[in-house]
């Protein structure tokens, strides 16, 4: 059975960080719920690479919503907010896709606030460039990443963690989790994140 290593925020940031060195890798997940910030994750293993002298970019998952009138069209639904609160189509067609392809992206789909385009435009990638995707539920969609992290929170954690006004989310997230069979290269339990512990394989 796999067991957990206690591990620090810098420190599982520099694996990852040194595993894109090795690998030459450009697509990256950082999954998790909003309760464990995954883009903050990812911006912190975005700087050590930037530190490096190589380019890399962010991308949030709450760039890519979609417009609130299929968003809510069945109210806070547990089944809407896993298939129809995020454009997981569009984040493929206009970032993964088109960075392997075209070596471009396009940063951003929708102002989630405004609920209007982001009216962002593509941009082109500097040679070597690492884009993080930073959000929910990514893994378990066939999404073509070359690295995965998944920020784990436990069921007590999730629920303790995620604002008031976002609570009917959790039980969606769940839900994902358990049927989603997508193993991710890094595993982290995140329910105290000054202190996570990375899963490994048995000594």
């Amino acid at each position: 059975m796999p067991h957990f290593t206690p591990t620090a925020q810098d420190a599982l940031s520099e694996t990852v960080a040194q595993r894109l060195r090795d690998s030459g890798g450009q697509l990256v997940a950082v999954d998790g719920a909003d309760a464990a910030h995954p883009l903050a994750f990812a911006r912190l293993t975005a700087d050590r690479l930037r530190a490096d002298g190589r380019p890399a970019e962010l991308v949030s998952l709450h760039d890519y919503v979609r417009p609130a009138s299929l968003r809510m069209e069945f109210g806070r639904d547990e089944t809407a907010y896993r298939t129809s609160w995020f454009d997981y189509p569009a984040l493929r067609r206009e970032v993964l896709d088109l960075l392997r392809t075209d070596g471009q992206w396009l940063p951003a789909l929708w102002d989630e606030a405004a609920d209007r385009s982001a009216r962002a435009v593509r941009r082109r990638a500097s040679p070597g460039t690492v884009l993080f995707v930073a959000g929910p539920m990514l893994l378990g969609r066939g999404l073509p990443f070359d690295l995965t992290v998944r920020l784990d929170l436990s069921p007590a954690a999730l629920a303790r963690d995620t604002a008031a006004a976002d609570a009917w989310t959790v039980p969606a997230l769940l839900a994902h989790d358990r049927e989603n069979t997508e193993s991710p290269d890094y595993f982290v339990r995140w329910d105290h994140p000054d202190r996570p512990a990375l899963r490994t394989d048995p000594g």
